[in-house]
């Protein structure tokens, strides 16, 4: 006879043979009969409850983090010296197919326009809003913003009174941190559905009836319509009110962009970036306080301090005396200044300090430590977690190339495929969009002759593409590498153009250009280039150190 069990979702009392039976992930990752997992409750909301609602915490922490935290500010400092280095440059490439235009032509427009964007992009006083950086700048200040914050934003300004023999453009760029875009407090507790919000980023825009998540208004379709600036920070000590500022991302006669975002996504729904040590606050943290107090212990253990026990009256002698302060060149003759608790009834260590003791007093010094030998290799195993989560691997992250040619060239490449990706997101984000409104200025005014930009939209595509030089992959062997190149050459693998761009960040046609000009004036000057046997072997194994 089947034993009997009660069904819990009906109550009723059922055979065994009928109970339902665990299949799939109920067996397995879903499992709440399993030990391991039965304390592993995962939930997880929204992505305005999981990242709006914690996103000023993620922010403060991932900034602190940067500032106090070498592991923390390498990641994004490599980040910004690999993604932008000195500057992503410019390159036009129009679509001169689409224009009807000669290879001639397009060339000539493309060197003229480039030159006519370096003149706006250069000069600190002509892009930037506060003058404090040319594009270059603006650039790697946008990536740094980023990746510490989550976000940052770039709004487009206008300058009245422009000097046309000084700067022609009127287009200047505001970088706004991450912590001015919020929601503002008139908008709190308007919400679709009955009753307050939880959070106090959530509000509504009570003439569009629009949400507002953490300051982006989104409208029904789910569309980013507008942003909500304030004047003050949320921690600014100041004595003026708080106030927001409405800007509507896209202008509403000329659909050009009054603000740009700039953040990565990584769930749908989300409005507002993370910032990018999120997932690597409390391993970073943890390791900056294990280092810190190994750091400690050997200050602590360099100490030598001698104790007195003596018959003598101690207010006839120096008492707690430490540090080593000095007046007119006399050592110890100032010890009072560098006394930390200024404090006689604290006894403090410093190097080489006397302390005089009464005869009934006695002291026992603790003795600190801890293992030494292992700490190298811990903090190794701490940085190759890390480097994974953030995707930058050991050897890159903490510049450490000390294993094989092959493997740290393995490091490099992966590194640099998440450097890319990055780049891309940047140009899409800032430069491209940025470039365009400047176009679009520059053909106004008739600086920029692009017949049809303002009548047909495929037309100001044409006219508006363009490519965006910055620093290349970095290389352990370049012998190695350009013999690659040229196999890759040889047999259509690649272009030289392409090639050109990845190896030296350069554009082929113009080094062909420069190549015959200088060859001409060598053999004018009667000089014979070295020919250098490139296929001589370098005697390097794959098996040799990357640095050797």
């Amino acid at each position: 006879m089947d034993a009997i069990y009660r069904d819990r979702r009906s109550g009723l009392f059922l055979p065994e043979s009928v109970r339902p039976q665990a299949k799939g992930y109920s067996e397995a990752g879903a499992s709440r009969t399993r030990r391991s997992l039965k304390s592993f409750t995962a939930r997880s909301g929204s992505p305005n409850e999981d990242i709006h609602w914690n996103n000023a915490t993620l922010r403060q922490r991932g900034r602190m983090l940067y500032m106090s935290a070498p592991v923390a500010a390498s990641a994004i400092n490599t980040n910004r010296t690999k993604v932008v280095g000195v500057g992503l440059t410019l390159k036009s490439s129009i679509d001169r197919d689409a224009l009807g235009l000669t290879p001639e032509m397009a060339k000539a427009w493309q060197r003229r326009t480039e030159k006519e964007f370096e003149l706006w992009a250069s000069q600190k006083s002509r892009c930037d809003a506060t003058g404090m950086n040319n594009f270059a700048g603006i650039q790697q200040l946008a990536l740094v913003s980023w990746l510490m914050s989550g976000d940052c934003f770039v709004l487009f300004k206008r300058v009245a009174g422009r000097n046309p023999k000084v700067n022609p453009y009127s287009l200047r760029l505001h970088l706004i941190e991450a912590d001015r875009v919020s929601t503002p407090d008139h908008s709190y507790g308007y919400g679709v559905t009955s009753g307050p919000f939880y959070s106090m980023t959530d509000g509504k825009n009570e003439k569009t009836g629009n949400r507002i998540y953490d300051g982006v208004e989104v409208d029904g379709n789910g569309l980013a319509v507008a942003y909500y600036i304030r004047n003050t920070y949320p921690y600014q000590l100041v004595h003026e009110e708080t106030k927001w500022t409405r800007v509507e991302t896209y202008g509403k006669r000329t659909g050009f962009p009054n603000i740009l975002h700039i953040m990565s996504s990584e769930r749908p729904d989300q409005y507002r970036g993370v910032t990018y040590l999120a997932q690597a606050i409390e391993p970073i943290l943890q390791m900056r306080r294990y280092t810190d107090s190994a750091l400690m212990m050997a200050l602590v253990q360099s100490f030598y301090t001698a104790w007195i026990v003596t018959e003598s009256t101690p207010d006839q002698m120096i008492f707690n005396e430490t540090g080593a302060g000095d007046i007119a060149g006399i050592p110890g003759a100032n010890p009072m200044e560098e006394n930390l608790s200024h404090s006689e009834n604290e006894y403090e260590m410093g190097p080489g300090t006397v302390n005089q003791l009464k005869p009934d007093e006695k002291i026992e010094f603790g003795n600190p430590t801890m293992p030494v030998a292992g700490f190298d290799e811990f903090i190794k195993t701490f940085c190759k977690l890390i480097g994974a989560g953030l995707g930058i691997p050991y050897d890159v992250l903490i510049k450490e190339y000390n294993s094989s040619y092959s493997a740290a060239r393995g490091a490099l490449m992966d590194a640099w495929d998440d450097f890319r990706m990055r780049r891309t997101w940047l140009v899409d984000d800032l430069c491209q969009p940025v470039y365009e409104t400047w176009l679009a200025e520059a053909v106004a005014r008739g600086r920029v002759i692009a017949p049809g930009f303002f009548d047909d939209p495929l037309i100001r595509a044409a006219w508006s593409g363009a490519r965006w030089i910055g620093p290349v992959q970095a290389s352990l062997d370049p012998l190695k590498e350009v013999k690659a190149a040229v196999t890759q050459i040889q047999n259509a693998l690649k272009t030289h153009e392409q090639v050109a761009r990845e190896m030296g960040g350069g554009d082929w046609d113009e080094n062909v250009e420069q190549l015959a000009d200088e060859m001409a004036k060598l053999s004018e000057a009667g000089a014979v280039p070295t020919n250098l046997d490139a296929d001589e072997d370098d005697g390097e194994g794959d098996d040799g150190n990357a640095g050797e």
